[in-house]
């Protein structure tokens, strides 16, 4: 009889930089665990991008209960429970899925890699979190166990991401520009103004800049194309498997502080990232070949040809 295959759960629910970021240890779990059955706990927006690293088994969509919905809970707790799971590595490391652990109640809870209370491999660093978000989900397997966590520079996950792209009609020498972010993030974001300053400068040195966004961005990148009309406006029409495969065919990439740009720079793009006092590139800076940053307390005191000379066209 052959023998059973131990059952192993990753725990990481959002967002998609902290996602990305994660490449790096879904790929050391994976080498860890080779002969396991793996499975990935994340939550609906990041379903696809799992399944296309090919580093697990299984994705669950996380329901993330309420507060009594107490059916919901229940669905979760025998999702949980009928895993078989040996041993659980929450990268999460947040109040809810700290909780989860409780979720195997009666019974003897999985070894448990996190910051749950009384956890077998807990990752008890006093100063976890003032480090990266790299170095911490590092250091934290280490204590489990498992060595040599590659970054996302390493492109752990990434290889299978891609996409075709000949329905956008790209020019043949581009810059991605990512203007959006949270919604509720003003504080992250470069002014509209500025960006439009860019893509006419970029496109004056024969870059066309295409912008990259969602719904929520429409109105920002309108307001870009309508001020520079060589842009390409892909607002809305990317998912991120076609973001990956422009960030491999575009010359650079100029962003906020957004998931997006975690994941074109984890793909070596050569990649500018524009920071407020709103969040800190040493605590969860975008990480890769060559990636690079401009922090100053408010983004509208980033002028335009400070970009421009930290790109190298001015």
């Amino acid at each position: 009889m052959a023998e059973q295959k131990q059952n192993i759960l990753v725990i990481k629910l959002a967002a998609l930089g902290d996602f990305i970021q994660a490449l790096g240890p879904f790929a050391a779990i994976r080498r860890h665990h080779h002969d396991a059955h793996i499975t990935l706990m994340t939550s609906a927006p990041y379903v696809d991008l799992a399944q296309a690293t090919g580093l697990f088994d299984r994705v669950l969509c996380d329901s993330k209960p309420r507060g009594l919905s107490l059916a919901a809970w229940l669905i979760l707790r025998r999702t949980l429970r009928s895993g078989g799971f040996a041993r659980v590595y929450d990268l999460q490391t947040s109040d809810r899925s700290s909780f989860y652990r409780h979720l195997f109640w009666p019974g003897e809870s999985p070894q448990w890699s996190g910051i749950a209370r009384g956890c077998s491999h807990p990752h008890d660093n006093p100063k976890r979190d003032f480090m990266h978000t790299v170095e911490r989900q590092a250091e934290q397997l280490k204590m489990a166990g498992i060595e040599n966590v590659p970054g996302p520079e390493a492109m752990a996950g990434l290889a299978g991401l891609d996409a075709p792209l000949e329905g956008f009609a790209l020019p043949k020498d581009f810059a991605l520009l990512v203007a959006g972010g949270a919604v509720h993030r003003f504080d992250k974001r470069w002014p509209v103004e500025n960006y439009t300053d860019l893509a006419r400068r970029l496109a004056t040195k024969g870059l066309i800049p295409v912008l990259l966004g969602g719904p929520a961005e429409s109105e920002t990148l309108e307001v870009i194309a309508a001020g520079c009309p060589q842009s390409l406006n892909l607002c809305g029409q990317t998912n991120l498997c076609e973001v990956a495969a422009l960030a491999r065919l575009t010359r650079l990439a100029v962003g906020n502080d957004s998931g997006p740009m975690h994941l074109i720079a984890g793909l070596g793009c050569p990649s500018l990232v524009l920071y407020s006092h709103a969040s800190d590139p040493d605590l969860c800076g975008q990480r890769g070949a060559n990636v690079s940053y401009i922090r100053k307390p408010k983004l509208v005191d980033v002028g335009v040809d400070e970009v421009m000379e930290t790109l190298e066209l001015a």
